[in-house]
């Protein structure tokens, strides 16, 4: 049944913005949201009060013909839900209405215990302002919105036409009463099943009457000036954008928040909508190109979506871009305008950028460290490798190089030799008095549990324990690192380089537990039990695999897998005589290796592929035949010979091709050529295999047909909602950069999980790399590749140090200087509200903010004039628009 009364009061605050032109129904927000706290009889009270225009209690009392302690009883309880706002004028409570936005919804929503009871409330605050940004779009001067962002400090300092409305500090100095609570933008968007991840509690600071009017109706924490300042600065540090309420006139905000563009409001109308001028400050961002590495932190921190990362260099064809942009300003501006898919946003431009960044799995800032290298700034430029991948010493001396193949300077003599670059870096950090420690968010409540040591399961453990996180790491075996310990040898992977790399964890609050199976010594409901509130599964691929031959299991034959952990566990595995080791990859060549150091007298590499074919990287090959091991290519093992059940040597037929016309694998053999090859052990290295145990016993998680875990390919969330997966656990046997990648998107994803956040939205990290066939290359300087000194083969075979060298200082210096810079950020000016989050994350100085706009906001009193003015003038331009491409037609 309608409260009729209820919808009088929402018809008249609504006529605040709409001036009673759009009525409302009972279906609507405006009723909706106070329909589940209020009565006839309170809104009929209510009904006496008027917009912005206080009223005493007696006077209220008077109006309505009732008693003054009733009155003001029904008064405090409709402040407290937040329908009406109360302020203390001479000693004596004053109370009127607010606008719905922002004013009452805010307020609505600010009071948790309502919210929780009613989540009608917060549903339509989201569905209000969603409704009011699709009738404002275009129809609003600039920097008029209901809320308007007001730019970071810093980014304006210096800049002589700034107003003090344009300024944090003179809100913050000109009052003495401060509060702060939960954004209740984004308290909406949870509630609605659209929470982004960007921080909810206490983010939003109310100042003066305002907070005065929070603190006494218990929907804000009284907290003092230095504690907003620090609100703001963490709000920076996230990438927030600062926000005032606009219709108080210029100076007189009451309110600062800190908003997102993927949750909150007021900017949502900049993404969704295609409307910055709702919201925009007088500033715009510009890029100094010469000066700009598109390392891509003002791209991914760019709440208005209007940096992209684009290309640097000169293109045999121009790269077309539109001449003309259609805007609300002078276009007709309907659903076919918007941009619904606004919270995955587009980070590299059509043309593409870098191909160093785009192809790295975890998409770290190459062309950015490499220019911070060039100048000597090494601390900083491994603080931007951190920000995606925490093992940068263990990455400089295995990693696939994935940038490098992808390099643009391989168009014009021969690719960066970028691997050496971050070896380099990382070292220098090994070697500091006080290693890099990022800054930790507050403590979160809730534990998290990592089960598995090895890259993915680190990366998921160092990103949580960043943001705040209580995270344990539960290890099967006694030593930390999965397979960088335990599946790399010591030759390639110092295990001291590994314990460094994670000492930093150890620093960062990371408690490990070894010699602790999951599933066996402890089960997931246990854990559960002992307050861990989710859990990421990266056990890694552990089991060797074997081909199913007569023989494998005579003694001396062994699955390089199994061989590789047994020495370093430190087991006494010594080998004599002949070894034969069939597979071509690059554990192979590791397992090769090793047993040459463990005694093997001679050792064979046996593979199906071709030379051309083989999956191990060339330097790894090359690696291998510098220590006189064997490398014989297209032979296939038939089966393992063996006397007395001891191996004595393996039968190979010839292979004549390995895959079919689809690229499939699917050998093809000559079954009259075969030879056998006499020897005393056989290490088979064909791929891994996953061993669960009894980890998933009891639960909902499924398995793939490889045994690789089932998990959602964006969020990584299992058939169990509170267990997420990565590394090869999930995805069959990758290289560590792989994981270390999942890891980060895991922590992503058990962070939203744990606050009740959405999985998915703004999880896209679509890049792709620029049209090298479209450069022009000419004039570039010929600069020779810098290489470290060679290692002898003949010494390295004898040792399980890694005798590979790191560059020296001169020639990062050289080397570095081979960079072509191809990528660079560009801004849409338009889309750009000028709030200098850009400006805090440039580490280059490239990207400053620029007064274009000279707007101020006006008073509430003020607004609809200029409303009327702004909307006459538009339409005038969209008619003259369309005058004009009839014309031209």
């Amino acid at each position: 049944m309608v409260k009729k009364k209820v919808l009088e009061l929402a018809n008249k605050i609504a006529a605040g913005i709409t001036g009673g032109i759009v009525k409302v129904k009972p279906t609507d927000p405006e009723y909706r949201i106070m329909e589940p706290v209020m009565t006839d009889e309170m809104a009929e009270i209510a009904l006496k009060l008027e917009i912005r225009k206080p009223k005493s209690l007696t006077e209220i009392a008077k109006l309505c013909g009732r008693p003054v302690r009733e009155v003001e009883k029904m008064l405090f309880k409709m402040a407290v839900d937040g329908v009406i706002k109360v302020e203390e004028s001479n000693g004596e409570d004053h109370y009127f209405l607010e606008l719905f936005v922002p004013g009452v919804m805010e307020y609505m929503v600010a009071n948790k215990e309502n919210v929780k009871k009613y989540p009608v409330i917060g549903e339509c605050f989201e569905e209000y302002t969603r409704k009011l940004g699709a009738l404002m779009t275009g129809n609003i001067p600039i920097g008029l919105g209901v809320m308007r962002v007001i730019p970071i400090e810093s980014a304006i300092e210096g800049e002589t036409r700034r107003a003090s409305y344009e300024e944090t500090a003179h809100i913050l100095n000109n009052h003495k009463v401060f509060s702060v609570a939960d954004c209740a933008c984004r308290t909406s968007m949870r509630i609605i099943g659209q929470g982004c991840g960007h921080t909810v509690e206490e983010m939003c600071i109310q100042v003066g009457p305002a907070a005065e009017y929070y603190i006494r109706t218990g929907r804000g924490r009284k907290i003092t000036r230095e504690e907003a300042i620090t609100i703001c600065k963490n709000a920076e540090k996230e990438g927030l954008v600062h926000s005032i309420p606009n219709l108080s006139g210029p100076g007189n905000a009451l309110a600062i928040c800190n908003c997102c563009g993927c949750g909150c409001f007021g900017l949502r109308n900049t993404t969704l909508y295609k409307n910055p001028d709702w919201s925009r400050s007088n500033y715009v961002a510009v890029v100094d190109k010469d000066k700009c590495v598109a390392c891509g932190e003002c791209v991914e921190n760019c709440q208005a979506s209007a940096a992209t990362l684009g290309q640097n260099l000169c293109t045999k064809k121009p790269i077309e871009v539109p001449k003309e942009k259609d805007t609300p300003r002078d276009t007709k501006w309907g659903k076919d305008k918007w941009n619904f898919n606004y919270r995955n946003r587009k980070f590299v431009e059509d043309g593409g950028t870098s191909p160093c960044k785009s192809e790295c799995p975890a998409h770290i800032a190459v062309q950015g460290y490499i220019k911070m290298a060039s100048q000597g700034r090494y601390s900083e430029a491994l603080e931007l490798i951190k920000k995606e991948n925490p093992f940068p010493a263990i990455c400089g001396r295995i990693c696939p190089r994935k940038c490098e193949d992808a390099c643009t300077r391989a168009g014009v003599d021969e690719a960066l030799a970028v691997d050496e670059i971050k070896k380099f870096i990382a070292d220098q950090e090994l070697k500091s008095e006080h290693r890099f420690v990022p800054e930790k968010c507050a403590q979160r409540p809730g534990k998290i549990a990592v089960i598995g040591a090895g890259p993915a399961g680190l990366s998921c453990a160092y990103f949580l324990a960043v943001e705040g996180y209580k995270v344990t790491v539960f290890e099967k075996q006694n030593k930390l690192g999965g397979m960088l310990t335990l599946g790399i040898p010591s030759f390639r992977l110092e295990k001291e380089v590994v314990n460094a790399e994670i000492d930093s964890l150890k620093e960062l609050g990371v408690e490990f537990k070894a010699g602790v199976e999951v599933g066996k010594d402890v089960t997931l409901s246990k854990l559960r039990e002992d307050g861990y509130k989710a859990f990421y599964v990266a056990i890694g691929a552990q089991a060797g695999r074997n081909l199913g031959l007569d023989g494998e299991s005579a003694f001396g034959a062994i699955t390089g897998v199994d061989f590789l952990r047994k020495v370093s566990l430190g087991e006494d595995l010594k080998m004599e005589g002949p070894a034969i080791v069939i597979g071509g990859g690059n554990v192979a060549i590791d397992v090769a290796r090793t047993a040459e150091r463990v005694g093997a007298t001679q050792i064979d590499m046996y593979c199906l592929e071709n030379r051309q074919e083989m999956p191990a990287l060339p330097e790894e090959i090359e690696e291998a035949l510098s220590e006189d091991i064997a490398i014989n290519n297209s032979w296939g093992p038939t089966r393992i010979l063996h006397e007395d059940g001891h191996v004595v040597g393996v039968e190979f037929k010839k292979c004549i091709s390995v895959f079919d016309e689809n690229k499939r694998f699917s050998p093809k053999f000559d079954e009259n050529t075969t030879k056998i090859v006499k020897a005393n052990n056989v290490l088979i290295s064909v791929g891994q295999g996953m061993e669960w145990g009894g980890l998933l016993e009891d639960s909902k998680i499924e398995l793939n047909p490889n045994k690789t875990i089932k998990a959602d390919p964006i969020t990584f969330q299992t058939g169990e909602p509170d267990v997420f997966a990565g590394g090869d656990a999930l995805t069959g046997p990758k290289f560590a950069i792989d994981a270390i990648a999942l890891g980060k998107q895991g922590s992503i994803s058990i962070h939203r999980y744990v606050h009740g956040d959405n999985l998915t939205i703004c999880r896209e990290r679509e890049y792709h790399a620029l049209d090298k066939e479209n450069l022009n290359m000419d004039g570039y300087d010929r600069l020779p590749r810098q290489r470290a000194l060679h290692v002898d083969g003949s010494k390295s075979k004898e040792t399980f140090k890694d005798l590979r060298v790191t560059f020296t200082q001169e020639q990062i210096k050289k080397e570095t200087e081979r960079c072509l810079g191809c990528g660079a950020t560009v801004i849409d000016e338009y889309q750009c509200v000028g709030c200098g989050v850009c400006t805090t994350k440039c580490k280059f100085d490239a990207i400053s903010l620029v007064r274009k706009y000279d707007s101020a906001g006006v008073d509430f009193k003020d607004m609809r004039p200029a409303v009327i003015k702004h909307v006459i003038k538009r339409q005038g331009k969209i008619a003259m628009k369309n005058v004009k491409k009839i014309f031209s037609k």
